[in-house]
């Protein structure tokens, strides 16, 4: 069984590369330091999941995203409902700058991001002082654990520790919705 974590010793893990379990606003998740490239392609071996297909990033205030997002690429309009949407639990695909590596965005020219209002998130991304890796934790293809027990002791044995929690009660994941249009691409 991974190593319970507090959101100090969480924020510290990550800054050494940790791959971690916390909860979020509807299932358990899995995160790491987006810029570690070490530690994402640690993550989705863990997940077996395929580079390409990007991950969503969570932190606890937009300003965590300053110099990542481009915003300008997005009609006034369209920023200002991405913006007033956080925190909470909407999740966006936002262009992005050429500081967002290519392990996060996959093969797509914008990242999924959240400001999420899960008071275990918004603690751990404010601990670590910017966003962190927000993707299920479980392999793909699998079903989500959406309580503590449900995770698969197979990939506990894989990760560096756990945040206790427990998740914010939605029924399924956050739905993932494009800025530029506010369409709907995950529900």
């Amino acid at each position: 069984m991974s190593l319970a974590l507090t959101i100090p010793e969480a924020a510290a893990a990550l800054r050494r590369g940790a791959v971690l379990a916390y909860p979020t606003e509807a299932v358990w998740g899995l995160g790491c330091d987006p810029f570690d490239e070490g530690a994402v392609t640690r993550l989705l071996a863990i997940k077996q999941r395929a580079r390409d297909k990007g991950l969503i990033l969570a932190a606890a205030s937009a300003t965590q995203f300053d110099g990542l997002l481009d915003w300008e690429a997005l009609p006034d309009a369209r920023r200002d409902a991405v913006l007033a949407s956080w925190p909470g639990p909407n999740t966006w695909i936002v262009p992005v700058t050429a500081r967002v590596p290519a392990w996060i965005r996959g093969s797509h020219a914008g990242v999924a991001v959240r400001v999420s209002a899960h008071p275990v998130v918004a603690a751990l991304c404010t601990a670590f002082g910017g966003p962190v890796v927000s993707t299920s934790a479980n392999r793909s293809g699998e079903p989500p654990a959406f309580v503590r027990n449900a995770l698969d002791p197979a990939l506990l044995a894989l990760i560096d520790g756990v945040v206790e929690g427990e998740t914010g009660g939605l029924a399924s994941p956050t739905a993932i919705r494009d800025a530029r249009s506010g369409l709907v691409l995950r529900d």
